[in-house]
């Protein structure tokens, strides 16, 4: 039986892609992850995401925002790009966007302020918010709190924190993306035990190619280049940790991702 998979963040548009972009694509398709959501970080990956999306109707699709570490380069223009941008029928969401207080390459009040900002796009536009977050939690929260009653549809995009912070954000309505983080024998074994406390219509899976391989995979890409292909590898070690089939782990995390997207 062929599993069928949708990858919520994958950064199709980096240039490690720019030599074979259409067979990591195929290769994708062929492993059964008919859908992908390709991630924007600036204004400028967001608009090669929607080109690309453009390019493959039904199978890519893509999201509008700027990610922390970019913060310092916005201003109100960018918002308003970011308006017309998400016009577009193949954009899905606002976002990457969040707090990074752990590299801080934009200076914390740029990057609340943005971040805030994106929030208010995504209100407005009632689109989902796929969001970043590390090393920023109690004032994530804080900023994310003042728009619960505005915001049906978030998700903390690659989520590796700890079992509180998970209850934190699944107590808000939150949904969390899963990536071969947990597939990590070294940094991914909290990760393990806190994936069994997600409830799966509050998961969803994604490879944030081409960073995250799994580390665990027993055939590694020789250049260490994570792909959308290996999707199906993560949900199988969540369907051991969670002792499911894959069939379920795969069935239900689409159903999830299909709904939050508002994908056909």
């Amino acid at each position: 039986m062929k599993l069928d998979f949708i990858d919520i963040g994958v950064n199709l548009s980096h240039k490690s892609f720019n030599k074979d972009r259409q067979a990591v694509i195929n290769r994708a398709v062929a492993a059964g992850v008919s859908t992908m959501i390709v991630t924007g970080t600036s204004y400028k990956s967001s608009i090669d995401g929607q080109k690309l999306a453009q390019q493959h109707p039904g199978i890519l699709f893509s999201t509008a925002g700027v990610h922390p570490h970019d913060a310092r380069n916005c201003d109100e223009q960018t918002i308003s790009s970011l308006r017309t941008l998400a016009a577009h029928k193949e954009v899905v969401a606002i976002g990457e966007c969040g707090l990074d207080f752990n590299r801080d390459f934009s200076p914390r009040p740029v990057q609340e302020k943005w971040f805030e900002a994106q929030i208010q796009l995504a209100c407005e536009l009632n689109l989902p918010l796929f969001l970043h977050e590390r090393e920023a939690h109690k004032r994530f929260t804080e900023i994310l709190s003042a728009y619960k009653n505005q915001l049906d549809f978030v998700v903390v995009h690659c989520f590796t924190g700890t079992k509180e912070e998970a209850r934190t954000y699944l107590d808000l309505g939150f949904c969390l993306g899963i990536t071969g983080w947990i597939c990590d024998e070294r940094r991914g074994r909290h990760l393990q035990e806190i994936v069994k406390y997600i409830p799966l219509d509050k998961m969803m899976l994604e490879t944030d190619a081409p960073f995250l391989t799994p580390r665990d995979m027993t055939e590694k890409p020789k250049d260490g280049r994570n792909e959308p292909a290996f999707l199906p590898h993560v949900a199988q070690t969540i369907a051991q940790i969670l002792k499911k089939t894959p069939e379920e782990i795969a069935s239900e995390t689409t159903a999830t991702a299909a709904w939050f997207f508002n994908l056909d």
